[in-house]
């Protein structure tokens, strides 16, 4: 990043980036997108989730879904999807943060970020939290069991973080992993492999299984490329010269290049998304997401697309929405349904505040001060 009027984010490599105010403008707004395109896809799909595809045609056309359908009382709630990627980008915040005090060590962060995550799922609301629980954790909204996985609810129900020498659910590659981290791909002041095993070391907190660490860490790796401005192309063949030297990479690989070929198959379908999988394991997740992505003649159809098959269409729906909104930023997005969309000021609080942090970062606070109210919202502790 180059430009002058700006400020600037130093990752972890010691690289500093400096941002131009347009470049920030166009950060935000990628952030934005992702996010909200994420939690828009996921909507969409949470209320056809379990659904087979002749099961959502039968009850919404031919077609299928082509708008919300009312999932969990409403139309345009969220699951646990978004749920626990906006915990993601709380755990990212508060370790850049957190390395004024000297400690630098994010996945404890976004681990502890986790745990707050599943403190929202077996408490009845927020009253318990406290002030160094930060914001996010005082979201009444949030406190809602929106059909988590059980990977995810065992991996985080003690304070044992899973690593990837030890890690939580050793066998369990579900698509958990995936739909919570596209945020670690937003870290465009890092380098790419950092990026990756930032993900990776994060995912096995939950799932152990190797197909499920790298699965994440491609996806974030994607959304990286993206958001410094790749093709998406060019993003997943980055990131397949990177998966090629991790062990166990076989299942990510094979399901990314399965989703490569069937671009070159023909007419986009729910028939040509459904032979990339269900959905319901990472790697099959990952693909489906990529491939709608891919063929997207624009948001919209890319969502549709995503969402409509028989398998876990709210985690596919989200990883295409994080990928499309990412490329495109929130202008692209169907304005009706971010309008109906739950918990949208909370999405776009949260994306505005992970924008500032890395490209103001260091005026928000530093060695030699800082805003009392940044800390209030994400305190060092």
């Amino acid at each position: 990043m180059t430009g002058t009027d700006g400020g600037a984010e130093t990752g972890p490599a010691g690289v500093t980036a400096i941002w131009g105010r347009a470049e920030q403008q166009d950060f935000r707004s990628r952030v934005r997108g992702c996010l909200l395109g994420g939690a828009v896809g996921d909507a969409l799909g949470a209320g056809v989730e379990f659904d087979s595809l002749d099961a959502i045609r039968a009850a919404h056309g031919p077609q299928g879904v082509t708008d919300y359908v009312t999932a969990y009382g409403r139309r345009g709630a969220v699951t646990d999807d978004t749920q626990m990627t906006l915990f993601t980008v709380d755990g990212l915040i508060r370790a850049h943060v957190r390395r004024d005090t000297g400690a630098w060590h994010p996945p404890t962060d976004v681990h502890a970020a986790y745990r707050r995550w599943a403190a929202t799922q077996r408490d009845w609301g927020p009253d318990e939290r406290r002030e160094e629980d930060g914001w996010l954790a005082r979201e009444e909204w949030l406190y809602a069991r929106r059909a988590p996985g059980n990977a995810c609810l065992t991996g985080l129900a003690d304070d044992r973080m899973g690593t990837l020498e030890n890690p939580k659910n050793p066998g369990s590659k579900g698509c958990g992993t995936v739909m919570r981290s596209a945020p670690f791909g937003l870290l465009v002041g890092w380098e790419p492999q950092l990026v990756f095993q930032l993900a990776v070391e994060c995912a096995a907190q939950t799932h152990g299984h190797p197909t499920g660490c790298l699965a994440a860490g491609a996806f974030a790796t994607i959304v990286h490329g993206l958001a410094r401005g790749e093709s998406l192309d060019a993003a997943v063949q980055r990131t397949l010269v990177q998966l090629a030297t991790r062990p166990g990479h076989e299942e990510t690989t094979e399901a990314l290049k399965h989703a490569l070929g069937a671009v070159r198959q023909g007419m986009p379908s729910p028939e040509r998304v459904a032979a990339l999988g269900e959905g319901w394991t990472a790697e099959e997740a990952l693909a489906m997401g990529v491939y709608c992505a891919l063929v997207a003649e624009d948001v919209r159809h890319g969502l549709l697309l995503a969402v409509n098959h028989g398998g876990d269409s709210d985690s596919t729906g989200s990883i295409c929405g994080n990928l499309l909104g990412a490329i495109h930023g929130e202008t692209a997005l169907p304005p009706a349904w971010v309008a109906e969309l739950e918990g949208r000021s909370t999405i776009l609080e949260l994306a505005d505040d992970f924008a500032m942090e890395m490209t103001q970062g260091p005026a928000l606070h530093g060695p030699a001060g800082a805003s009392s109210a940044w800390l209030s919202r994400y305190p060092r502790a």
